[in-house]
Order: C-alpha cells, then sequence, then structure tokens
C-alpha cells in the first residue's frame, strides 16, 4: 500500500483546507515544487495533487507548477485533480507527464463523461468520490447529492476507470482519524483499486488501513499530518510494506 503525499496549490502555493472549505487555509510552502522534491526524496511512490483554483474555476489554474513537478520526476506517477471538466484538459495533463486525472464534480453531474473519457484516454482515469454519510458531495463539498457512494462506485467501475479516490469529507484537514469502516465497505463493494482520503492523522490510521482484509486499497492520501510532522512518510511507508509481507 503506497502512502501518498498530497500537494494541494491554492494562488501558487503549497496549502490545506479544513472540510475543503476555501476561507480555511493553512499555507505550508510558497515552494510547491520545491515540496513535491522533498516528498520524493522521502520516498513517495506517486503524489496527489490538486488544484484548489481549477476546482472553484472550472479550468486549470496553477498547471504550470503541476508541469515543473512532472517534468522533473518524469518516473513517479502523478495523479491531478481540480478543475477538469474536458477532454482537452485531460489532454493536457497526460501531454506533460501526469499519469492520471482524477474527475470529480463532473463524475456526478454529467456521468456519461466518464465512460467517454474511459474510452478515450484508458488506464488514465480516476474518479474522485467525496462522501459525507454515505452520500457523495459535489461542487467543492459544498453540496451533498442524493447519490450514494457504493453505487455510484460500482457504476464508475462498470464505466472502466482505474481507481476510486475515496474521501470521508467529514474528516478532511480535521486529524480526527481516517473513516476505515466506510473505505472498506466502498472497496469490498467494487474490484478496482481504491484509495483512501481523509482525516489521516498519524500511523494508528496506516495500521488500521493495512490490518483490514480488504485487499483492494492500494494506498491511502495523507495531507495535513504529513505537513504538522504527526506522521514521518519514510517511516509510514515502511510500515505499510511490513504489514503486506
Amino acid at each position: 500500500m503506497m502512502v501518498i503525499p498530497a500537494i494541494d496549490l491554492k494562488d501558487g502555493k503549497c496549502v490545506r483546507l479544513r472540510q475543503g472549505a476555501m476561507h480555511d487555509v493553512t499555507v505550508f510552502s510558497d515552494d510547491p515544487v520545491g515540496m513535491a522534491d522533498h516528498w520524493i526524496e522521502e520516498g513517495a511512490r506517486r503524489l496527489h495533487i490538486v488544484d484548489l483554483d481549477g476546482a472553484t474555476s472550472g479550468a486549470p489554474k496553477n498547471a504550470e507548477i503541476i508541469h515543473a513537478i512532472a517534468e522533473n520526476h518524469p518516473d513517479i506517477p502523478i495523479q491531478v485533480g481540480g478543475g477538469i471538466r474536458d477532454e482537452d484538459t485531460v489532454q493536457a495533463y497526460l501531454d506533460i507527464g501526469v499519469q492520471y486525472v482524477i474527475i470529480g464534480t463532473r463524475a456526478v453531474s454529467a456521468p456519461h463523461f466518464v465512460n467517454d473519457l474511459c474510452l478515450e484516454f484508458p488506464g488514465h482515469i480516476i474518479v474522485g468520490l467525496d462522501a459525507k454519510n454515505g452520500k457523495v458531495a459535489i461542487d467543492g463539498w459544498s453540496k451533498l447529492s442524493n447519490h450514494d457512494a457504493v453505487d455510484m462506485a460500482q457504476h464508475f467501475e462498470a464505466d472502466g476507470v482505474s481507481s476510486i479516490v475515496f474521501t470521508d469529507i467529514s474528516r478532511d484537514g480535521m486529524m480526527q482519524g481516517l473513516n476505515v469502516d466506510s473505505t472498506v465497505e466502498l472497496a469490498s463493494a467494487i474490484h478496482i483499486p481504491v484509495i483512501a482520503s481523509g482525516g489521516v492523522t498519524d500511523e494508528a490510521d496506516i495500521k488500521r488501513l493495512c490490518e483490514s482484509d480488504e485487499e483492494g486499497i492500494v494506498g491511502v492520501i495523507v495531507g495535513r499530518a504529513l505537513y504538522e510532522g504527526t506522521i514521518e512518510l519514510a517511516h509510514a511507508q515502511a510500515l505499510a510494506d511490513a504489514a503486506q509481507d
């Protein structure tokens, strides 16, 4: 299982939000490219990058930074989300070396879009399902839909997405612990890989995830805990590796 550092971009800086609230921002670095270098040096096997400005505007706003990170680390898979609403944006990201693009709000509001992307870009499409109490949230987590997260995951699996990033938005950025139970429930309902996200606080969360019987959970995204030092990346990855032996 991969421990995947999160790099959230806002106004060209590396930040973290609490529960997705744009007004509750902590800036951790003015140099996101340098931050990416740091996580790779610490042993990251994949990076999770979110263009927060893109998510709110509906179009990429930090693509140059993402390009620089991908250029510096061509051998490290990078998954990018935020403001990806059309095929041209997907193609542009793949062209600069991004391996996976994450579709969020539009996956729920226009499900046929995901099917079209999977046909055009097989193996490169991830759907991000952000949920609270089992229901999928959209529009930057500002609205809860009536869609059940497990049902949606099964639908997107049938479309051909490569994996699902599942986030419990009630815990994201709150340092309250990962919702392992809901993550395992979703992973057990589908056959494609699941990447866990939201609220990872310390190595106990990593251990609990590794101890779950669900083998489909292939990674966990860690944000604030890495930046605040309650998780040390190299040690956490070693812990995850040992648990899988």
